[in-house]
Formats: C-alpha cells, structure tokens, sequence
C-alpha cells in the first residue's frame, strides 16, 4: 500500500504539476515573446536612422540606469536632448563628447556612432539562453511520472 505524504490526492497533484508546467511554459514563452520584440524594435529604429541619417557630436549630460540623455545641434542650429536617450549608450559617462547618428527628421531619436542593434544580440541572446535552462529542467521534473504515485 502506498502512504501519501499529503492530504491531497494523487489525481489532484498530478492536475497541480501539470497545471505549474504548462504556467512555466508560458512564462518562458512570454519572455521569449519579449526577447525577440525588443531585437526586433532595435532593428527596426537601426533602419529608420539609416534611411535618413545625421551626424552630429554630442555631449553626455545625464547618465542613470535608465536612459542616457545627450545633446547635440543639428546643422540648422536647433539644440536637442532627446527625451528618450540614445541608443547603445554602453561606456558613456556625463561630459564625454560623443560622434552620435539621428534621424534627420526626427532628431529624437539618435545613436551612439558606430554601434547598432547587433549590440544587443548578446544581453538578450544570453538572458533568453538562462531563461530557458533553468525552465526546462523545472517543467521536465513536474511532467515527469513518479513511480509510486498511482490512485488507491
């Protein structure tokens, strides 16, 4: 006879298993949803700025964890401080003077020189890679079949 260690049948548990593997399937799938959306839309901006690209040198004046805000003048003289930050700002410190590509008809958004959405291949490529090894073992251990675990 096999004792059960909990109160809650063994149907039950097996419904709760699967119930975590698919939801941690999901979660991962979500994730992945995003890795890939957030390459996507640095490829996309790349185009956009390569379609119609201005060259300006700019000066870092603020720097946090979220965005890093530069500003630079366009040929016309009009100053701009992208709201957003520049893309790729990696290394960037404030008063560094740095080559920066924009848009020409929208100076909002703007890069750092030389630097692309190949830059995020990596970060996303080894979160996305993290992700999926620790998920994947997880939901083959709730789907697997225990021996011993058969209703009474």
């Amino acid at each position: 006879m096999v004792q059960q260690v909990t109160n809650v049948p063994v149907g039950k548990r097996r419904l709760i298993r699967r119930i975590a593997a698919r939801s941690l399937l999901a979660l991962g799938g979500i994730i992945t949803f995003l890795g890939v959306a957030l390459m996507v839309a640095a490829w996309t901006e790349d185009i956009s700025i390569d379609r119609n690209t201005g060259f300006a040198n700019a000066e870092v004046v603020a720097d946090s964890f979220t965005r890093t805000l530069v500003r630079f003048y366009t040929p016309d003289g009009a100053e701009h401080i992208p709201q957003t930050g520049v893309l790729y700002p990696a290394g960037l410190k404030v008063n560094d003077v740095v080559e920066v590509e924009y848009k020409q008809d929208n100076p909002e958004l703007v890069r750092v020189a030389g630097r692309g959405a190949v830059v995020t291949l990596l970060p996303v490529g080894l979160t996305l890679l993290a992700v999926w090894a620790v998920l994947i073992p997880s939901i083959w251990a709730l789907r697997r079949t225990r021996s011993g675990m058969t209703p009474t």
